[in-house]
């Protein structure tokens, strides 16, 4: 049995490996293979095209990087066509995701959409012309499954399979030994994405952040987990560059996550991630004006986080655009530092986990593959 997937990023990464373990536990003998990073190859799954050379965000980043894109399209088609896949799984990344998707359709190879593009933040339509080549969507989230649904899509609600994956595995003092969590010292993570561009768009200024909220909180302690994708080396020359003592981890991001006390995090799966563990995030973002502009065209949700997305409202702080100062970013973490905003911070991520479902996602995922392969075969 072979099965072809396509995750673009490190989030997408993160899915993939965690559905391939699932499936080769199911069919020791499954062929998992395409784009992905890691978490795929440690899963077992081959990796064709690595995501460090490939994970592109924002519409004119994408313009930029058309023939790379292009390119590697045509290398999937050209892996469809030699491999002839028994099924290929979509993993989030929809702007090269659904372009390949329909390739896999019209070859004739069914296709399984997870993660599906968020037409419920974007526009419905984007739905109807997923459902066309979509053998069958696998939803996360309940409003979304209705989306398709009404869409015409074949679709099963999954559940969120961060409910399975987020997960700490050191016992708790090896775990603050690993954060450098210190009693009486509050520990705030600074987590500036996992793309290149992220890195040099945000982390300078959640630095500056840093450096002020250390003025009114003196006892408070940084770490950063570096994802990897970013060399170690560069996160150190701007953290030494800020003034800034941060202390940089490596894996165990759990772990981190369970024992610290907030974060300041460029908006992504990350902000869900942390949430699920009971870390609330100040959720930043920043890109280019046009980028920016065709987003507010585009977007019919009021929120980007997606703890807020989950939640139906704000209950995370977000500093997008030209609110995105280290002052404001500041002001924002010292506010949900202090007790009584803090409790009720927690109160709302234990709504959020409700609402995300029961956990056993990644393992109805890979049943649904399976499924869907073995019936080509």
């Amino acid at each position: 049995m072979k099965i072809l997937v396509s995750a673009g990023e490190l989030s997408g990464d993160l899915h993939a490996g965690a559905i391939t373990g699932a499936i080769k536990n199911m069919v020791p003998e499954a062929d998992v293979f395409g784009m992905g990073g890691e978490c795929l190859r440690q899963a077992g799954g081959r990796v064709l095209f690595d995501i460090k050379d490939h994970s592109v965000m924002g519409f004119i980043e994408i313009i930029r990087h058309l023939p790379r894109l292009y390119r590697l399209y045509k290398d999937f088609g050209r892996v469809m066509d030699e491999e002839r896949p028994d099924c290929f799984v979509t993993i989030d990344y929809p702007g090269l995701n659904m372009r390949l998707a329909k390739l896999a359709h019209e070859k004739n190879i069914p296709v399984i959409c997870f993660i599906p593009p968020g037409a419920w933040a974007w526009h419905r339509s984007r739905a109807k012309k997923v459902a066309r080549f979509a053998t069958r969507v696998a939803t996360i989230f309940p409003f979304e499954d209705e989306v398709y649904r009404q869409a015409g899509a074949a679709t099963e609600f999954v559940g969120h399979p961060l409910l399975d994956i987020a997960k700490p595995s050191l016992p708790t003092e090896e775990a603050f030994a690993l954060a450098g969590k210190r009693p009486g010292h509050p520990l705030v993570l600074i987590m500036p994405g996992s793309r290149m561009m992220e890195i040099a768009k945000m982390l300078p200024i959640l630095l500056q952040s840093g450096v002020l909220l250390k003025k009114q909180f003196p006892n408070v302690d940084f770490a950063m987990p570096r994802a990897e994708t970013i060399p170690r080396e560069l996160l150190q020359g701007m953290i030494a560059k800020s003034g800034l003592e941060v202390r940089i981890n490596e894996g165990h991001n759990y772990d981190l996550f369970k024992v610290a006390d907030l974060a300041l995090a460029t908006s992504g799966t990350v902000t869900l991630e942390a949430a699920i563990l009971g870390l609330g995030s100040v959720i930043c973002y920043r890109t280019g004006w046009l980028n920016a502009f065709i987003a507010r065209l585009v977007l019919n949700i009021p929120h980007i986080g997606l703890p807020n997305i989950v939640a139906g409202r704000g209950i995370l702080p977000e500093m997008l655009q030209e609110e995105f100062t280290p002052v404001k970013v500041a002001r924002a973490a010292a506010e949900l530092l202090e007790p009584k905003r803090n409790a009720q911070m927690h109160r709302d991520l234990d709504f959020v986990r409700e609402r995300l479902g029961r956990p056993g996602a990644v393992s109805r995922v890979a049943e649904l593959v399976l499924q869907v392969a073995g019936n080509r075969g």
